[in-house]
């Protein structure tokens, strides 16, 4: 009867669920704790269609056949192919797409019949079916039963759930279960006798009658009939109570069978298939996938034209005459530059979540169905992130050509490419964790919105890391909560990159680096120094206790920031350390102060115009040799981003944070000043980061940085964290609410 339990017993049974208590053991060995034993050895054909839509019926059977049969040549697997189509009368309809349920290609009786087909094909020891005839003909019916009765006389073990089987159906099973409503076993033995019983069991006449004597057929409803018979009121009429319940159903079959437990052999199962190696696996998965996108226009013609359209669409808009007077467009004067690097970045992580967010749910039924195979998931996901790398390389190729040509880039493709293309392969990875973790499509693209906005947010373009909220920013490096971000790490080095190493500015950088930090050090530090020494000089031999802890405080830093700099001035670096403290400052260090501080002042005012000389004399060397520099700095040089970087619209160029000296001017050309060998971290568009004592750039390193949040992204989807979280969570509140 329906609801029973049928799919359920059947599902413990193969294996699929656990059993909350007792084990299923096949031949003395749990499936559960021994899988290596039994690998291969069961079968599961579910209600279910278990197919891949977009590929042919032939390629259907094809690659699930070359996943079971390593030691196969082709022509071996093609021939086998072609021998279970035959058998199950799908070969006219091989070269037709499966097709799904809204676009159909094959009838619902062909699905029905290559869904067992998948699972016929390798000939597994023992084979679950839970309903093979629903949707199908009565001759389709007898066909498939027909191959299953052939496969038990081979030595194999079947199990199959049915509905309303013809008589001739009926009788070539060899032994029959029946469970009445709540999963109450009730007859057990040949399937002829079963309605024999139940007669004798309700004291019918003619109980003995378990088919027509005449022409030998055999009615199954009779037994639902039986069972399930009603009592009569006082006028006849049948009423909700039934005769028999299951339970006392239930306690006729106990007193009636004696099902004896075969004895526990451990005998290895018989396993008729040899899995292919894991590499081999990936390269049959990657075909297969690759094989089923290809096949699917909507979606390459999606998916294609996505990107350049966008890249178009956003290029356009943005691009305008920016010339002085507005007679022209030059990329030097777009103000819209940055913000479009933003938005192209947004776009890459847009295209890789998209692209991936299905495609696990999409291939659930389907690993479900290959689980009994104990294939590689490595393998399987190895075979998704590379078709979906491929993809990702293509989108984002399109995107930067398209854009490039729109605004006029120069010099930048393969940089701009590299950042986006690793930025979407980073979405790839982070979409396969949410497409995992998920049952629903649906909840998976809700879910994009609130992936994609802290990206925008925290990428250090749309708000400054200073002016967050107090939990988060910080004034000196970029917070750890950005790190964590792909956009921060993306647009740091798309920007970087572009101001340091475009054609213009990269024959003058260093000097410009120079020149900005004496400019700096002579014209802000110095006289934030003085200021600060003047504080101590004047209050150093003060009783207050405040003022003294201000004092202090005022050494701390004026010790710190000056002992830490290469200039050599009146006073040594030990003397400095020494005596810039509340114990070691006296008069004698104090008048040298005076001296040692304009000094400083004086050192750096000189060093800012050696190299501002430096830097004009090599730009009249350029000149002088045939370039045009105003033209080279309109077609590489953008005057926003260079602003952005320079971030020349703060309003202090110097601050103080958890007792240092912050310069806010100019990140683009200051050095980091790591406090140990692990600290990467720097303030935004810094150009060069240290880690273990080595100096690498920029973009150099962001790029690393987000490929190694992709590996560990992938090591969460390979362990399936996310998952087990949203599992785990689900249970506590399961259990919160009880």
């Amino acid at each position: 009867a329906s609801g029973a339990g049928k799919t359920t017993l059947l599902t413990v049974l193969a294996g699929l669920e656990k059993p909350s208590k007792g084990e299923i053991l096949i031949n003395g060995y749990s499936i559960h704790a021994r899988p290596d034993k039994i690998k291969g050895v069961i079968g599961y054909v579910s209600q279910d269609d278990l197919l891949i839509e977009e590929l042919t019926v032939f390629e259907n059977l094809y690659y699930n056949a070359k996943l079971c049969f390593a030691d196969y040549s082709e022509s071996q697997i093609v021939e086998r192919v072609n021998i279970m189509l035959e058998n199950l009368g799908l070969e006219t309809r091989r070269d037709l797409k499966v097709g799904s349920v809204l676009d159909k290609k094959i009838s619902g009786g062909q699905r029905k019949r290559l869904n067992i087909a998948l699972e016929l094909i390798r000939e597994p020891a023992i084979l679950f079916l839970d309903e093979p005839t629903s949707g199908l003909s009565s001759r389709d019916s007898e066909n498939v039963i027909d191959l299953l009765k052939e496969l038990s006389l081979k030595g194999k073990l079947v199990m199959a759930v049915i509905h309303q089987p013809s008589s001739d159906i009926y009788k070539m099973f060899d032994k029959m279960i029946i469970m009445d409503t709540g999963g109450y076993p009730a007859y057990y033995g040949p399937p002829v006798e079963a309605v024999s019983y139940f007669k004798r069991a309700t004291h019918q006449a003619q109980s003995s009658r378990g088919q027509c004597e005449t022409c030998g057929n055999v009615n199954p409803e009779q037994i639902f009939n039986i069972i399930e018979a009603k009592v009569v009121d006082e006028y006849g009429q049948p009423t909700n109570k039934r005769k028999v319940t299951p339970v006392q159903w239930h306690e006729m079959y106990k007193s009636k069978f004696n099902v004896q437990k075969i004895k526990d052999e451990k005998d290895d199962p018989p396993q008729s298939l040899k899995i292919p190696g894991k590499i081999k696996q990936a390269l049959v998965f990657a075909a297969r996938d690759l094989r089923s996108k290809l096949s699917n226009t909507q979606y390459l013609l999606i998916n294609l034209l996505e990107a350049p359209l966008l890249a178009v669409i956003l290029s356009f808009i943005i691009k305008y005459k920016s010339a002085p007077g507005g007679t022209a467009y030059l990329f030097r004067f777009n103000e819209n530059f940055p913000a479009f690097l933003l938005m192209a970045i947004i776009v890459a992580l847009f295209m890789g979540l998209t692209v991936s967010a299905e495609e696990i749910i999409r291939d659930r039924k389907i690993l479900k169905r290959e689980s009994f195979l104990n294939l590689s998931w490595n393998s399987y996901l190895m075979s998704k992130v590379s078709i979906l790398f491929l993809m990702s390389a293509i989108q984002t190729l399109l995107f930067v050509l398209c854009s490039v040509f729109v605004l006029e880039i120069k010099g930048m493709t393969m940089a701009f490419w590299l950042i986006l293309f690793s930025t979407s392969c980073l979405a790839n990875v982070l979409g396969l964790n949410i497409s995992s973790a998920f049952n629903s499509a649906v909840t998976v693209y809700i879910l994009i919105p609130l992936l994609l906005i802290p990206q925008m947010i925290l990428s250090g373009v749309l708000f400054s890391y200073d002016k967050l909220h107090s939990m988060i920013s910080n004034k000196e490096h970029v917070p750890i909560i950005a790190d964590m971000m792909a956009s921060r790490w993306a647009y740091e080095a798309l920007a970087v990159h572009q101001f340091t190493s475009n054609d213009y500015e990269k024959p003058f950088y260093q000097y410009e680096k120079g020149a900005s930090e004496a400019d700096f050090k002579a014209a802000f530090l110095a006289d934030e120094l003085i200021k600060r020494y003047e504080f101590v000089h004047e209050n150093y031999q003060s009783k207050d206790k405040d003022v003294r802890q201000k004092v202090n405080d005022e050494l701390y830093i004026l010790r710190r920031r000056l002992a830490n700099d290469s200039f050599k001035g009146e006073l040594s670096e030990a003397e400095l350390i020494h005596g810039l403290t509340m114990a070691g400052y006296n008069d004698k260090l104090d008048k040298a102060m005076k001296s040692h501080l304009e000094l400083f002042k004086s050192h750096y005012q000189n060093v800012y115009n050696e190299q501002i000389s430096i830097l004009e004399k090599k730009k009249a060397f350029y000149e002088k040799n045939g370039f045009d520099l105003n033209e080279e700095k309109n077609l590489y040089y953008n005057e926003s981003l260079a602003d952005l970087v320079k971030n020349v619209n703060t309003k202090d160029r110097i601050t103080t944070y958890r007792g240092r000296l912050v310069q806010l001017i100019d990140p683009i050309f200051q050095e980091p000043i790591p406090q140990h060998p692990l600290d990467y971290r720097t303030g935004f568009f810094f150009p060069q980061k240290y880690f273990m004592g080595f100096a690498f750039s920029t973009f150099f390193f962001n790029t690393l940085a987000i490929w190694l949040m992709t590996l560990l992204l992938y090591i969460a989807l390979y362990f399936e964290w996310a998952r087990k979280a949203i599992h785990a969570a689900g249970r506590l509140t399961i259990v919160k609410r009880k």
